[in-house]
């Protein structure tokens, strides 16, 4: 305990917090548009896919020019594509695919700077950006509540102005670091292979988590309690992945989250805290699979960061179209997609890390 609490309070590891609060924020934002617009939808698909390529797809474009262009302010350009396109939704004056076409991009770009903050301030280690990306998963859930709920979009405006000056703080933070054109100090991926194959199966890992993210068998799932200790599971396991790999080793945790997940993911579908158990260790590897990216970018993070965010939306296009509705079929995916995983991790980590 003692060696996880020395890892919460590493140099610079306030970048993860302050985006952490940033990172919540915004996806409350998204997903309050998002609820809202899927109840009126009669293409319920539609709404969260053009949002999902929005969103996810660019971030590598964006990571890549921010990496080139450092002084580019990433995050206030996000934060006024976001506010902008969530008051034009409210006011209900242009389409409402405008609207979420903005707040998508804002969300894009914000993911972005908050990766380049965290990473280019973390000695290496993989705490900072585990934490930054953990706020998500409660802000999805808090946006989806509040979505179908009666409260004003004027207070959640308000609420998307408020992280302006965590982003600066943040940020200033990032420039007291003062490593914008140096290679990060990540080493964790097997210098023996091959870079461009190591990064391609680093994202085969991120779609197989996209993947079953979304089409996880949790028919347990059936009350607004139970999707925010779902959520919520998510976001704890992500953060943990990262604080865990800095404290006991990266090719350790990645290994066994994946393998321990695996009983609790199969006979956890009617129990949830079975269930809730195996979700926590499966959302573990996030910072291990964006580690290894790095490990090979160490040049350009951003870049970096938005190859997991494709990967995560070519690992969710499958749901939108077909779910497997058999439970046995759902536990045979799992075990495949969990096996192979681990022998991917078990390749391209190298060894000592």
């Amino acid at each position: 305990m003692k060696r996880i609490k020395s890892v919460l309070l590493l140099p610079n590891i306030v970048t993860g917090y302050l985006y952490f609060y940033v990172h919540f924020v915004v996806e409350v934002l998204c997903f309050f548009v998002l609820a809202r617009l899927i109840g009126d939808s009669p293409f319920l698909w539609i709404v969260p896919l053009i949002y999902d390529a929005v969103a996810f797809v660019p971030q590598s474009i964006i990571g890549y020019v921010s990496d080139k262009f450092p002084t580019v302010k990433i995050g206030l350009i996000g934060t006024f594509l976001l506010i902008s396109g969530f008051i034009l939704f409210g006011l209900n004056i242009v389409s409402p695919y405008v609207s979420i076409t903005l707040v998508a991009l804002g969300n894009a770009f914000l993911h972005v700077d908050g990766a380049e903050v965290t990473l280019r301030t973390s000695k290496g280690k993989l705490s900072h950006s585990a934490i930054f990306v953990s706020g998500g998963s409660f802000g999805v859930i808090a946006g989806k509540s509040l979505g179908t709920s009666n409260l004003s979009f004027w207070i959640l405006v308000v609420l998307g102005l408020s992280v302006i000056p965590f982003i600066i703080l943040a940020n200033m933070y990032r420039n007291d670091v003062g490593n914008e054109r140096e290679k990060l100090e990540f080493n964790y991926a097997n210098e023996k292979m091959n870079g461009g194959v190591l990064i391609l199966l680093a994202i085969f890992v991120v779609m197989i988590r996209g993947y079953m993210g979304y089409g996880l068998p949790t028919s347990w799932n059936k009350t607004v309690i139970q999707t925010i200790l779902l959520y919520s599971a998510m976001g704890v396991g992500k953060a943990l992945g990262g604080v865990l790999a800095d404290t006991y080793g990266v090719k350790s945790i990645g290994i066994w989250s994946s393998l321990l997940a695996l009983p609790f993911l199969l006979f956890g579908d009617k129990l949830m805290f079975i269930s809730l158990i195996g979700v926590l260790f499966f959302s573990m590897t996030m910072s291990i699979t964006l580690a290894l990216i790095v490990s090979v970018l160490k040049k350009t993070p951003g870049l970096a960061f938005g190859m997991t965010t494709i990967g995560l939306f070519l690992g969710s296009i499958p749901v939108f179209f077909f779910k497997f509705n058999y439970i046995f079929i759902n536990c045979g995916i799992i075990v495949v997609f969990t096996l192979v995983s681990t022998f991917i991790f078990k390749k391209i980590i190298k060894d000592g890390v």
